[in-house]
């Protein structure tokens, strides 16, 4: 799918769940042929003609300054992730030449560099996991390899030339909907930020192919990828079942780490899962650390 065409759908779909009185306009009680507002309405609403919108929403939004698109993103009500992945479609939409040359920076992979190895790894207390905008999980600490064993271990994961994907163990693995009870909400949140991120990075080619290959083989990722939501990932609640330690609710705190100093540098997610001290969930996560620690007579004798 083209720049063109998410511009289009992320709008029209935007749009279409927006009522009237959500909006603040008083309409009649005659019969509404379109959900939510009509092009018209969030034209006078953003403060545009109606010519230049539909034109916006038809695909055709190179040239438009930032301000029509705040002024289109106030009149759509949209939060900060939306707003964030509409102006990352403008930039997308910029001339040819501007964006091939982004694109070939885009396609080198990013390392994770032994200093946050060295971070991760002084985290003991604390589950902690280093993934790309691809979802691909690039490093953890010992309780981050833990939480994660069941992909880890996942056929869909140890079958792949690649690092290990969180989306595609969480789409593609049956048993992804029993590391996460409410699998449902989990997915929505992956897929938002794949959209996100292809937002951001539409030239990644890695990112096409697996948006690609978990369109067509899971029905569900397909009709969560069509909604066009997006999310910008940083702090909330996730509950894991672990086969070791049973069910455990934990909080995450989430953040982007630079991986170099030139603007094109794409960053890396940092993700730390902590428990409420103490609380049982707390009592499973230390239960799980030490199932995790290697066996004192794993370690080397010296003499």
């Amino acid at each position: 799918m083209g720049n063109r065409d998410d511009i289009r759908e992320f709008l029209v779909s935007r749009r279409g769940r927006l009522t009237p009185a959500q909006a603040g306009l008083h309409t009649g009680s005659g019969h509404r042929r379109v959900p939510g507002l009509r092009r018209e309405e969030v034209a006078v609403l953003a403060g545009v003609s109606i010519e230049w919108y539909t034109r916006l929403e038809r695909g055709n939004i190179t040239g438009v300054s930032e301000e029509v698109l705040d002024a289109v993103a106030g009149a759509l009500q949209l939060d900060d992730a939306e707003r964030v992945y509409l102006m990352d479609l403008a930039r997308a939409a910029r001339p040819v030449r501007s964006t091939r040359a982004a694109a070939t920076r885009r396609r080198a992979r990013v390392t994770v560099p032994p200093s946050m190895h060295w971070m991760i790894d002084s985290i003991t207390h604390s589950a902690v996991i280093v993934r790309n905008g691809r979802m691909d999980v690039l490093a953890t600490n010992t309780l981050g390899r833990a939480l994660y064993s069941p992909m880890y271990d996942s056929p869909v994961v140890t079958g792949v030339p690649a690092p290990p994907n969180l989306a595609r163990f969480q789409f593609l693995d049956p048993g992804a909907r029993v590391m996460w009870p409410d699998w449902s909400g989990a997915a929505q949140v992956t897929a938002a930020l794949l959209r996100t991120e292809a937002g951001r990075h539409p030239h990644d080619h890695d990112l096409r192919e697996l948006i690609g290959e978990l369109t067509t083989v899971s029905d569900t990722f397909a009709s969560m990828w069509a909604a066009h939501d997006v999310r910008l990932h940083t702090t909330g609640a996730k509950t894991f079942h672990h086969p070791e330690v049973g069910d455990l609710e934990l909080n995450y705190q989430s953040m982007d780490l630079p991986t170099g100093t030139r603007p094109t540098a794409l960053p890396l997610n940092l993700t730390v899962y902590t428990a409420e001290p103490g609380t049982p969930r707390e009592d499973a996560l230390r239960l799980l650390g030490s199932l995790a620690e290697p066996s004192p007579s794993a370690s080397p004798v010296t003499t």
